[in-house]
């Protein structure tokens, strides 16, 4: 047999490699043949990658270790349609590990995947594209790249694509991507409302919930609410609602009609097509709690519109809120309470829902152990009562006010804030107040006032305020310790902080005991510094430095240099001289301490004789009944009821120190203790009596000034002429009346020579207590004046207006002269 020789026409094969089957065991070497050049090869290693990561998230992790996602990301873009389509599955499972998110960040694979959602690809590349999309997308840097790189609108247009994983990674991509306020009107713009509303009639769960969650996202874009109406996409919503069967989406329903419930447009829109009795029906029969407590809070967010309040009054909504106060869940009873709140702002409804009984029911609900309603039925209860004196009286007889003020130590800062409203509302009636104050109100305020929370002090203050236009709110406030927090609150850098503490501060100045306390605390230097300040001064403030001043005329006119006709001194009143703005006046009992010095004397007024705080006779009633006030106005913290108490039980002693007082017999010196009391000016007494008996007859006003300036001028020296003023050693006589008395204060009526501002306070406080109107200016170099009022008889028919003058008390006493007249000016000025 011959050797078998291969024909000439059989080609030469030598370089040929026989195909060769492998099989591998490991990962590793799958991810090896990733790089290989072979396209069978590729296909079947991302096939086996995909699988293998489909198995779970450590394999994804170990895949991506071994260097897995680098190759996939090049190969998504492969000429092979296999091996496109293998590497996209592989990479589209391997993008939901975190790890992986992390790596592709280095790799710019979005415009890759992006390209992979054309319509020419395959439906299962599309799948998985849109997969690893939907998982990049929770992603705020992937957000921005598909966005920049337009993946937004190949995604819209696979909603309507026929492979029900397609639409729902689409949707689900979208829905993460409008998470972010520029992809939700690019949704609009791109035309994805009508697809998204398609989807809702999907047979799938899962892509209705999706859809409608993106539906709701966008809606909250204002010019995607007006395509939506354009669409009727209200009718696709109103139908989901109307449909048992879809109670799933009723939530997410409720949802978008509260967001569209924006614009008025809705509103009107909804009314129209019966959506409003649809909705308030749906509230009433409901038997899903979640979803009833979300058509109520529709209901609520429709009644922020005034209009839509009228119309939701005219539907009765006041009864179906009242009937779900007596639900068992909780969610239900506090979204109630809400849009009772809401709904309350409507006068007629705070009428109708007392007339229903619902405040009770409401009141109870502040015993619940849950926070959030407690703090809603306290909201609803705030809004009933607001200019509602009825409804507040109906919280009183419900027992109310006693848990509102147990409300105000609450936990919940809300509840607390809400509370303090109600008692507000409540504390403009006489009878609530009392019974609020009964129950430890003031207490718990106080620890409110020391809060940081800004809306607690705004509230808490405005109750503080409300609470104070009682006395003894205001002696509670001071017992409790109230009054130096509520000072520290004009620091406050919250301007409605300052102003409701400022207010609260001028309620409390009412009294001159709490409004020397609150000048204790520093109320007066901030309200100073405050004034000083244009951006923190407001009326408020202003009102309360008035306040202070006014219940207290010797701060006023040492701060001011002025007190009004409206101004009536008493007894007590002192002049300490001008003391700047920012500076603290020293009290009367501060003064008396001092050593005497060369300083100028502190001028005081006291005519109340000493035997009045035990006994009075009928006769001297009569007779000082003009002239005399109710009590005596001596700047001490120490003075207050001891001194009468003290006096009660001295006998002979108190008629001993009376007879040598009558006989203007000098004390050696002031003794202070704890009793001191500025002593009693007789010589000022006579004074009165005098002006009492001579000048009150007369009938002519004007007479009855020039009779009180000539009055006057006699007790302070008689008239001095204007070059004889430096003759007049008034200065040694008052240094010699300090030396006498041993001490810095000297009474008025001891002074026999005086000057300028020694008569013209005379002269002020002589016609407060026979009562002449007339103001006190304060000038400078030792001068002050009093301006008076005086109408002329007209010749013509009617009324002339009064004019002011200025009187003289010095060089021609009694002389009347017209403010801003040459004698008038030289008068005031040296």
């Amino acid at each position: 047999m011959g050797k078998k020789v291969k024909k000439e026409s059989e080609p030469f094969s030598k370089d040929v490699f026989d195909p060769l089957p492998i099989e591998s065991r490991t990962a590793a070497t799958a991810v090896l043949m990733l790089r290989s050049p072979e396209e069978d090869v590729l296909a079947k290693a991302c096939e086996a990658i995909h699988k293998f990561a489909e198995k779970g998230d450590e394999n994804k992790t170990s895949l991506m270790c071994l260097g897995a996602v680098e190759p996939l990301s090049r190969l998504i873009s492969h000429e092979d349609r296999t091996v496109r389509r293998n590497a996209v599955m592989a990479l589209g499972v391997m993008a939901s590990n975190n790890e992986v998110k992390k790596c592709l960040k280095k790799l710019d694979v979005i415009p890759a995947v992006i390209s992979k959602l054309s319509p020419e690809e395959n439906v299962v590349v599309q799948e998985f594209a849109t997969l690893c999309l939907t998982s990049l997308s929770v992603d705020f840097c992937y957000k921005v790249q598909i966005f920049e790189h337009k993946g937004l609108e190949p995604l819209i247009q696979l909603l309507s694509s026929p492979d029900p994983d397609v639409k729902k990674n689409s949707v689900e991509c979208i829905f993460n991507l409008v998470q972010d306020f520029q992809n939700r009107a690019a949704v609009q713009h791109l035309n994805g409302l009508p697809p998204l509303l398609e989807l809702l009639r999907s047979e799938f769960p899962a892509i209705q919930q999706l859809a409608l969650r993106t539906i709701e996202n966008i809606t909250t874009d204002s010019e995607t609410r007006v395509a939506f109406r354009n669409i009727q996409g209200f009718d696709r919503i109103l139908e989901i609602l109307g449909t048992k069967e879809f109670s799933d989406l009723h939530e997410g329903a409720l949802r978008v009609i509260s967001n569209c419930l924006e614009d008025n447009e809705s509103m009107q829109l909804i009314q129209t097509m019966g959506g409003l009795e649809q909705l308030l029906q749906f509230v009433g029969t409901s038997t899903l709690p979640e979803a009833q407590a979300n058509a109520v809070k529709v209901v609520a967010r429709m009644a922020q519109s005034g209009e839509n309040r009228k119309i939701l009054h005219e539907r009765n909504v006041e009864k179906t809120l009242t009937d779900l106060l007596m639900q068992e869940n909780e969610s239900v009873r506090t979204a109630a309470c809400q849009a009772v709140a809401t709904v309350s702002k409507n006068l007629s409804s705070r009428e109708t829902f007392r007339s229903l009984d619902a405040i009770k029911p409401i009141v109870q609900l502040l015993n619940s152990e849950g926070s959030e309603l407690r703090m809603a039925a306290a909201e609803a209860l705030s809004s009933l009562t607001s200019d509602n004196n009825l409804n507040a009286y109906a919280i009183y007889e419900a027992e109310g006010d006693k848990l509102l003020v147990r409300q105000l130590r609450d936990s919940c800062m809300g509840a607390a804030v809400y509370a303090a409203s109600v008692l507000t509302n409540m504390a403009s009636q006489e009878e609530l107040r009392r019974s609020i104050l009964a129950h430890e109100a003031m207490p718990a305020l106080v620890e409110l006032l020391q809060s940081t929370d800004n809306n607690i002090l705004i509230s808490a203050t405005q109750t503080v305020a409300s609470l104070a236009c009682d006395a003894e709110a205001r002696m509670e406030l001071r017992t409790v310790g109230g009054l130096s927090p509520l000072v520290q609150l004009l620091k406050s850098i919250n301007a409605e902080i300052r102003r409701n503490a400022s207010w609260a501060i001028s309620v409390c100045a009412n009294d001159e005991i709490t409004a020397l306390e609150l000048c204790n605390a520093g109320a007066l230097e901030i309200l100073q510094e405050i004034r000083l300040s244009p951006n923190r001064n407001n009326k408020f403030s202003e009102l309360a430095l008035q306040k202070l001043l006014n219940s207290n005329l010797s701060l006023k006119y040492s701060l001011t240099g002025h007190l009004s006709a409206s101004d009536v001194t008493t007894d007590g009143f002192y002049d300490p001289g001008q003391i700047r703005m920012g500076h603290q006046v020293p009290t009367l009992e501060e003064i008396s301490k001092q050593v005497v010095n060369k300083r100028r004397a502190t001028i005081a007024v006291n005519g109340k004789p000493l035997d009045q705080f035990i006994t009075k006779e009928p006769d001297d009633c009569k007779q000082d009944s003009p002239t005399e006030t109710t009590a005596s106005s001596v700047l001490s913290s120490k003075r207050s009821s001891k001194t009468p108490s003290k006096m009660k039980g001295k006998g002979n002693k108190e008629d001993e120190k009376r007879k040598d007082e009558d006989e203007y017999k000098p004390q050696p010196e002031m003794v202070v203790d704890e009793a001191w009391s500025l002593p009693y000016d007789a010589a000022f007494h006579n004074l009165v009596k005098e002006a009492v008996e001579s000048i009150s007859p007369l009938q002519d006003v004007a007479k009855m000034y020039t009779a009180l300036a000539m009055l006057v001028c006699d007790a302070m020296g008689g008239k001095v002429e204007p070059d004889k003023l430096h003759d007049f050693l008034w200065e040694l006589h008052i240094s010699e009346l300090k030396v006498e008395a041993c001490s810095n204060i000297v009474l008025i009526g001891k002074i026999k020579k005086g000057t300028f501002f020694h008569r013209a306070l005379l002269y002020k406080v002589l016609a407060d207590r026979i009562g002449l109107s007339c103001s006190l200016i304060r000038g400078e170099y030792n001068r002050a004046w009093n301006e008076i009022f005086i109408t002329s008889p007209k010749k013509t028919y009617g009324y002339s207006q009064p004019e002011c003058y200025i009187i003289d008390l010095m060089h021609q006493p009694g002389n009347l002269m017209k403010s801003n007249s040459p004698a008038a000016l030289a008068y005031q000025t040296i």
